[in-house]
């Protein structure tokens, strides 16, 4: 491999997702002082505004936007790869939307039983990749491409309608059902990282794991079979990772799109690699500092209010979804 794609990673990418860390602690309707970062962070005034404001608000809403950006970006990335689609994405072939949906059934039916939501996401996001797959490969490897899409976009409105049908029957199930619905990190509590935090940081570790063998994968079904590569297994592999990161990711942050869609286009281009082993951890720093920043400024820019961060990626991702198709009608 090139020296080129490690160098931007180490010194272009990761320093973007610390300092956009860094600015989603220290920036907000009260700003910080490093000095009071530093004295908060050490235990010093344990009992100021700043340490309530950090350690209650901000750790929690920085630590959940860095897991999202990596989670969603890396299931994006294997998506892509495993479907040899470079449309896909979580959202949208309605992978959301089915995580969404079974963490909406489950809390109908079990309302206190916090703890086992990225169970209940991980089968709704694994049964709809499975749904939407199925029915795309079941009519050809010629027309999979375009059937992917067209089944998601048909299961992903199916299970959106599913959702809001449940939280006008039970609307204490979900009191902010748009903020849900949008993606965002409002509210978000330490409490509720640990779990998700597992299955992303492994996920990520997993996807880094097979890339050598995704990259096999480019080269077609046939060439990767007599290479050795176990093409079905593995595709499966790929598939349940990325419905596994993007069921952690939707049990905290809601329905986040368009990360997995922009973030691995976004990666390429800057490390000029088409490697996956590169592309993996590209795709993870690259996807934090992203959705870090959007929620940074969905909630400075129009202070005091509060615009969810998935408002503002739907509002890059959907012009990048078009420009992509246009792209490729050309």
């Amino acid at each position: 491999m090139r020296k080129r794609p490690f160098l931007v990673i180490g010194g272009v990418l990761l320093p973007a997702m610390l300092i956009s860390a860094l600015a989603g602690l220290l920036l907000g309707s009260v700003s910080l002082d490093p000095s009071d970062l530093e004295a908060a962070l050490l235990g010093r005034e344990a009992d100021s505004t700043a340490f309530v404001i950090l350690f209650n608000l901000r750790l929690p809403r920085m630590a959940g936007a860095l897991l999202a950006g990596a989670g969603l970006a890396v299931a994006g990335l294997l998506l892509q790869s495993a479907t040899n689609n470079d449309l896909c994405s979580p959202n949208v072939i309605g992978v959301n939307a089915g995580a969404g949906l079974a963490v909406m059934i489950f809390l109908c039916l079990f309302p206190m039983a916090f703890r086992f939501l990225p169970a209940a996401a991980f089968l709704g996001a694994l049964g709809t990749t499975g749904l939407v797959l199925g029915a795309s490969f079941s009519l050809g490897h010629h027309t999979s491409r375009t059937t992917v899409l067209l089944a998601g976009v048909a299961v992903g409105t199916l299970f959106n309608a599913g959702i809001s049908f449940l939280s006008q029957l039970y609307p204490d199930v979900l009191s902010s059902y748009s903020s849900f619905s949008a993606g965002g990190f409002s509210g978000l509590y330490a409490r509720d990282l640990p779990v998700p935090a597992i299955m992303i940081l492994g996920g990520v570790l997993c996807a880094q794991g097979i890339a050598p063998r995704l990259n096999l994968l480019c080269l077609g079904d046939e060439m990767a079979q007599s290479l050795g590569v176990r093409v079905q297994r593995l595709r499966l592999a790929a598939l349940v990772l990325a419905s596994a990161l993007c069921a952690a990711v939707v049990s905290f942050a809601g329905l986040l799109g368009f990360v997995g869609l922009v973030v691995p286009h976004m990666a390429r281009r800057i490390t000029a690699a088409e490697d996956i082993r590169v592309l993996v951890p590209a795709c993870a720093l690259l996807g934090a500092a992203l959705v870090t920043l959007s929620d940074l400024a969905g909630r400075t820019l129009f202070s005091p209010a509060e615009l969810p961060a998935g408002i503002l990626m739907a509002m890059l991702g959907a012009p990048f979804f078009l420009f992509l198709l246009f792209k490729r009608s050309r």
